[in-house]
């Protein structure tokens, strides 16, 4: 499933970056960094791109909406939270580093939760990591890795849930098959804070030219608030 009818998209071109609002973005918007085809979406973020207020880093990047294109942002205890996707990264920049599915917060410019892929050269495979922020003021995030064996262009799947007692599972489904889980308590320090989901590509580099960048396909998308 890959519903575009609740998100709307930031691309690293424009000073800020420029952002196509839902409704065009439902309607069948394609460019050079974004495309729906064949069942799929692709992303593309070179590291030379711009970037949004409050980031050093480009991003292509999708931002949950209503069907309006209003802003969705939600305080967690609202209801039971998941953002699923199936995915495969296909570029990474020289550090190997990009981001692809958040929960991010209206205030501050630090996500609560960020989930990444960071390529090892010489292995062929990358760590699919987790960074979470323990508070809103903290300065830095806590990284885990879930796993360590997911190879550029192998399709993989995660659910980010976050129920509405502030409990955070985060489930990861690896190429092989096997599964891997890590759950933790966002602090309540969290509660009065609006959130929203983002899925697509954050290339977490900025040196270098258009021929280094972060790439995605996503062949599944699904926001939900149970």
């Amino acid at each position: 499933m890959l519903d575009l009818s609740t998100w709307n998209l930031t691309l690293p071109v424009g000073v800020p970056a420029a952002t196509i609002d839902t409704p065009l973005l439902a309607g069948g918007y394609q460019d050079h960094y974004f495309q729906s085809k064949n069942g799929a979406i692709f992303f593309w973020a070179p590291v030379n791109g711009t970037t949004t207020s409050g980031s050093a880093y480009p991003r292509t990047e999708l931002r949950e909406t209503y069907a309006s294109g209003q802003h969705r942002n939600w305080t967690y205890s609202q209801a039971n939270n998941f953002l699923t996707a199936t995915l495969r990264i296909t570029q990474v920049p020289s550090n190997g580093l990009i981001a692809f599915g958040q929960i991010h917060s209206t205030q501050g410019s630090q996500p609560p939760v960020m989930l990444g892929y960071q390529y090892l050269p010489g292995t062929g495979y990358g760590n699919v990591t987790l960074a979470i922020r323990n508070t809103p003021t903290q300065p830095s995030s806590r990284k885990i890795v879930l796993s360590e064996q997911v190879q550029l262009n192998q399709d993989f799947s995660y659910r980010i849930n976050l129920a509405a007692n502030g409990t955070l599972v985060v489930h990861l489904l690896e190429p092989s098959g096997a599964i891997k889980q890590w759950q933790d308590k966002l602090d309540s320090s969290w509660a009065a804070y609006p959130m929203y989901f983002k899925a697509g590509v954050y290339t977490l580099d900025n040196t270098g030219n258009e021929t280094e960048a972060g790439a995605a396909r996503f062949n599944y998308l699904l926001i939900e608030h149970r």
